[in-house]
């Protein structure tokens, strides 16, 4: 007997209510609002810490990002006829909160506190891209191409504020 056929239907394809879908899409999209709310209030506290100016820069530019994320996601909300809810939302707002405790123990060492916020960027962008991805994908099945639009352009914004820091910390470095 081969591995496949061993497999229960399951496993093969995922067949979710769309009321069970929208429950998880809801309950991570909560998530990720919550961490984006939390960050644009974090955010400008860590510009003020940075020393290299095209770092601020991007900081700035990715609060405004974030800004236009948070909207959309109001509005993915509306058009879903939900609500935002507080769920657990410890994960992505711990992750947040090592990654600034971590910068403050580099003060100092304004390279180093520098590198750090790159650091901790970096993955905070790769965590919110992750997010976009599967929510666009449960967007598919829940059959409002709108809300995938809307989840496609907070994905490509969070790509695309990931590959600057990656820019800029590779300029960091080398400079």
């Amino acid at each position: 007997m081969n591995e496949h056929s061993e497999k229960p239907d399951s496993w093969n394809k995922i067949n979710l209510g769309s009321e069970k879908l929208k429950v998880f899409f809801l309950m991570h999209l909560d998530r990720i609002y919550a961490a984006k709310l939390h960050l644009v209030s974090k955010l400008p506290l860590l510009a003020a810490e940075v020393q290299f100016s095209e770092l601020r820069n991007a900081i700035a530019e990715t609060v405004e990002d974030v800004e236009k994320q948070i909207t959309r996601m109001q509005l993915i909300y509306t058009l879903l006829d939900a609500e935002v809810s507080t769920g657990s939302i410890h994960g992505q707002i711990g992750l947040i909160d090592d990654a600034f405790e971590a910068i403050s123990e580099q003060i100092g060492e304004s390279e180093l506190q520098d590198l750090s916020i790159i650091f901790y960027l970096q993955n905070i962008e790769s965590i919110e891209m992750a997010s976009f991805q599967v929510l666009q994908m449960a967007a598919v099945k829940l059959k409002n191409k709108q809300v995938g639009k809307l989840l496609k352009e907070n994905c490509d914004e969070a790509k695309s504020d990931r590959i600057l820091l990656l820019f800029i910390s590779s300029k960091y470095i080398v400079s």
